[in-house]
């Protein structure tokens, strides 16, 4: 699309002969999806569409319980250490963002009064500034009044080194200045196209300074607060069992009308993907459960139970392998899969490049994933604009073996290829879930045929995504040749989601593993469009950047994508609740109801 005709466009909605519906279809037919179409109208001066749930509760509380399965049992709270999303996605219950992102890509006010623009003076026309207005009368759960010193406070918190958030990408090269107390700027180095990233969505949960002031830096793990959170969000915490259940009951002084509906919350952690659809589904024991990662075919004959019902909606998620290019065998200065350490034999391109042939990516998604997901060799596949057309996926054993060959690995007769004395054989890793198990039997199956040796490793999914420096099988420790997993897009631009693919994001000992690069792997080229990115105010040029990130981790086989997943959860028929494939599934929690 030309920019003259999408100016004419957007002059038509202002005159108020063109819908702003109308003009999100028309730009999603050349792949420009509703996210981003919905940040090309804030920057116009258009509004934003209403919330897409509609609250129908004429009153807060009477709605009793209201209980929640993650079955990736959260084991923190504090939402700037939440490396995995089960942890952001408790942590959303007490906290709260400046703003969320519902379903369609539109940005919800929650703690700001309004979302900034620049005919409200919210956004600056150099691209450098965002002025955010904060909502009056808001309170933490103590009674403290929120202010703009605690969002200045969770900038400061979250970029310095010492603290090792998981979230310092975001805040490490802004600045943030209060203004007065209901009033933050934003300050970018450069012209920023996608400035809502800090204080939005998952990562943009705000922090009580009077809480956290005495553990900033290199206290931080030490904080009480990371397990007994005072936030500002609709509920307030009863009790916390890491690794098995939230209970929490009503904010009676939360600053939305008539919100929340529930009286108390339970959040249970535990079990598996299988029995949570069941205790929603079948049973009825519980309203919701979350990242059903599931056959769909299972999920199908619990739907024929008719007490719930499945929502699936479109995500930036992405299920993927990492092949470890550092070596997770030899500790270098106390820490394994250093990046100063080399592979012994998955450093060799040819030998990722056969592992990528050996995925058969059709059959996992028809016969596992149905509508959970979609093959994929694209690290970004939504929204459409920022998907590779260039990455191909091919599943072909006869080639993977000529590779294999003419690289010089011979078959031994144990029939496991070596060279130079050492042997194909590795350690593949990933979450305890029934389709990641048959994932990794279909690889290993394949991988058989190849010559190459595959030992399955399955860890407990609330130890896998834990935050735990202790922990020796987190999947940022990485202490295994292959492991797989899924990474949310946090936002409906990928600009974030890409620091992990940034040698500056790499996890080690020094930052806690809490760096977003697990690969370890990195690429100065890689890096240089990634900066160049982050000022790019043309879309196109800013779009081909994006891509050219992620397509030299592709093509080099260190990242294998998958499948590119939906957000998949169940719900009793009963419930009103607001999904989004763009922020975590509570983000919107005060709004659910029981019709």
């Amino acid at each position: 699309m030309k920019e003259q005709e999408m100016c004419g466009m957007i002059a038509d909605i202002k005159k108020g002969t063109l819908s702003r519906r109308s003009f999100i279809q028309r730009m999603a037919a050349v792949g420009i999806a509703a996210p981003i179409a919905s940040q090309i109208l804030i920057w116009n001066d258009i509004a934003m569409a209403d919330a897409t749930l509609q609250y129908k509760p004429t009153k807060a509380g009477g709605g009793g319980p209201l209980k929640i399965l993650l079955w990736q049992a959260p084991t923190l709270l504090n939402p700037h250490f939440a490396s995995g999303v089960k942890d952001r996605v408790a942590s959303r219950v007490f906290y709260e963002p400046l703003a969320g992102w519902d379903k369609e890509g539109n940005l919800v006010p929650q703690l700001a009064a309004e979302v900034p623009t620049r005919a409200n003076g919210g956004l600056s026309e150099d691209g450098r500034t965002v002025t955010w207005k904060l909502k009056p009368g808001v309170k933490w759960h103590d009674g403290k009044p929120f202010t703009a010193a605690d969002v200045v406070f969770t900038w400061e918190y979250a970029k310095d080194p010492a603290t090792a958030a998981y979230s310092a990408g975001t805040y490490a090269n802004i600045k943030v200045e209060k203004i007065d107390d209901l009033t933050v700027k934003v300050v970018f180095p450069e012209p920023t196209p996608f400035w809502a990233d800090p204080f939005v969505g998952g990562f943009g949960m705000i922090i009580p300074k009077h809480r956290f002031f005495d553990y900033k830096g290199a206290k931080s793990q030490e904080a009480p607060d990371n397990l007994k959170p005072i936030g500002t969000g609709p509920y307030k915490l009863v009790e916390f069992r890491p690794g098995d259940i939230i209970t929490a009951e009503r904010n009676t002084d939360y600053h939305v009308k008539n919100q929340p509906y529930f009286d108390t919350l339970e959040v249970k952690g535990g079990g598996d993907a299988v029995s949570a659809a069941r205790a929603v589904l079948q049973t009825g024991e519980f309203d919701y459960a979350w990242n059903l990662q599931v056959e769909d075919e299972v999920l199908k004959r619990m739907e024929t139970g008719g007490r719930g019902k499945i929502t699936a909606v479109p995500s930036g998620g992405i299920e993927f392998i990492i092949l470890n290019t550092t070596d997770p065998w030899t500790e270098v200065d106390g820490e394994r899969s250093s990046a100063k350490t080399k592979h012994p034999t998955l450093s060799d391109p040819k030998v990722r490049e056969a592992i990528n042939l050996l995925i058969d990516r059709d059959s996992i998604q028809k016969f596992i994933y149905g509508r959970g997901g979609t093959a994929t060799a694209s690290f970004v596949n939504e929204p459409q604009q920022f998907k590779s057309t260039k990455l191909k996926y091919e599943f072909n054993i006869d080639k993977a073996n000529k590779i294999l060959d003419e690289a010089g690995w011979k078959k031994g007769s144990d029939g496991i290829r070596e060279k130079d004395g050492k042997k194909l054989k590795y350690l593949f890793q990933t979450s305890i879930n029934a389709p990641r198990q048959k994932i990794q039997a279909i690889i290993k199956q394949a991988a058989q045929r190849a010559g190459i040796d595959l030992e399955l490793k399955s860890v407990t999914g609330s130890v896998f995504f834990s935050s735990d420096v202790a922990n020796p099988d987190t999947y940022a420790k990485f202490y295994a040749d292959m492991e797989m997993y899924t990474e949310t897009q946090p936002q409906p631009d990928p600009e974030r989601f890409l620091s992990q693919l940034t040698s500056s994001e790499i996890a080690t000992k020094e930052n806690k593993w809490q760096g977003r690069n697990v690969s370890r792997w990195s690429d100065p080229a890689a890096d240089e469009a990634y900066k160049a990115a982050q000022k790019e105010l043309q879309p196109a040029k800013r779009a081909a950047l994006l891509i050219k990130v992620y397509e030299i981790f592709c093509e080099a086989n260190v990242i294998v994508p998958i499948l590119s997943r939906t957000n998949v959860a169940a719900a009793l028929n009963n419930l009103s609740h607001d999904p989004s494939g763009w922020d975590v599934d509570t983000w919107n929690l005060a709004g659910w109801y029981r019709s």
